[in-house]
């Protein structure tokens, strides 16, 4: 692949998660339809354009499709994250869901790299101590109900959930084998978990399926999903983690003035200095671990 084409891909890529946290909270603030059939549609929708996908270019799945215990934890952690998702955008702001989404991601990483026997250097330490603090601070006013009009503590651990739930979806796709077809799978295998859901909350009340509510959950999971995942993993193996993870930090940012310009949302010097701080924290670690990777000459796991 071209260094151009790497750099469309990986543009478009970032565009297409943007999006998604957009479609989401315009579909959701609008009323035109509930989360749970957000999900449901934006889980079915997807999964339809990967196996069509998957038709239309006759790529094999059979004999390298993971085994179905694998593909069940996958489809349940990827319904998971994406019912969290629709339900914290019910909520919160797309600025501040997509800040708190790519924290709990992050952390998980994290974790998971402290579980291999990765150790931080201070400079990590200290961009940590930023990250947290700062998100902490976002949710702070929703726990003492300092800002008025501010989103529920609850609405922002939903969030939490989801960036947690993303994060260990991330995980259990390395290295498993076509991105294309590993998705479709776990797209098709998340669709019972979502009609559960739905029947369950429909059982409460009445489903909201307007006509704009609908087409925002189709481009959700036709385009911005299935169509932004292929992207990504066709960009991905050209690209070094480092790489990989410092252009994932535009993505709270693009949403952050995408629900500006398009949702209303309000800027403040509250949301500017979390926002930087969170953003800038994991930025820190990320790039003095790839430094320490260059001096030392060692690689990533």
């Amino acid at each position: 692949m071209s260094p151009l084409r790497i750099a469309v891909f990986t543009a478009l890529s970032m565009l297409a998660f943007t999006g998604n946290a957009l479609i989401c909270r315009a579909a959701l603030l609008g009323g035109t339809i509930d989360a749970a059939s957000f999900t449901a549609l934006r889980l079915l929708s997807g999964a339809a354009m990967l196996w069509a996908i998957i038709a239309v270019r006759n790529i094999p799945h059979r004999d390298v499709s993971p085994p179905v215990s694998a593909r069940v934890t996958s489809g349940f952690v990827l319904f998971a994250y994406a019912a969290a998702f629709s339900y914290a955008y019910a909520r919160v702001s797309a600025g501040a869901g997509a800040l708190i989404l790519f924290a709990a991601v992050q952390t998980v990483m994290i974790g998971y790299g402290f579980y291999r026997g990765e150790r931080f250097n201070g400079l990590q330490w200290l961009g940590l101590l930023l990250a947290y603090g700062g998100l902490l601070a976002l949710m702070l006013p929703s726990a003492t109900g300092a800002l008025e009009g501010a989103p529920s503590l609850l609405a922002y651990l939903i969030m939490l959930i989801s960036g947690a739930a993303w994060g260990v979806y991330s995980l259990l796709g390395r290295r498993v084998g076509d991105p294309r077809v590993i998705s479709a799978h776990n797209f098709l295998y998340s669709l019972p978990f979502a009609a559960l859901l739905s029947l369950a909350m429909w059982a409460v009340e009445p489903p909201r399926l307007g006509a704009e509510g609908v087409v925002y959950a189709l481009l959700s999971g036709a385009g911005a999903s299935a169509l932004g995942y292929i992207v990504w993993y066709s960009a991905l193996p050209a690209l070094r983690a480092t790489t990989a993870a410092s252009v994932q930090l535009s993505v709270p940012l693009m949403t952050a003035l995408g629900g500006i310009l398009l949702l209303a949302e309000p800027f403040t010097l509250h949301f500017l200095l979390v926002s930087s701080a969170i953003i800038g924290g994991l930025a820190l670690v990320i790039f003095s671990k790839s430094q320490r990777v260059e001096k030392t000459g060692l690689r990533p796991q």
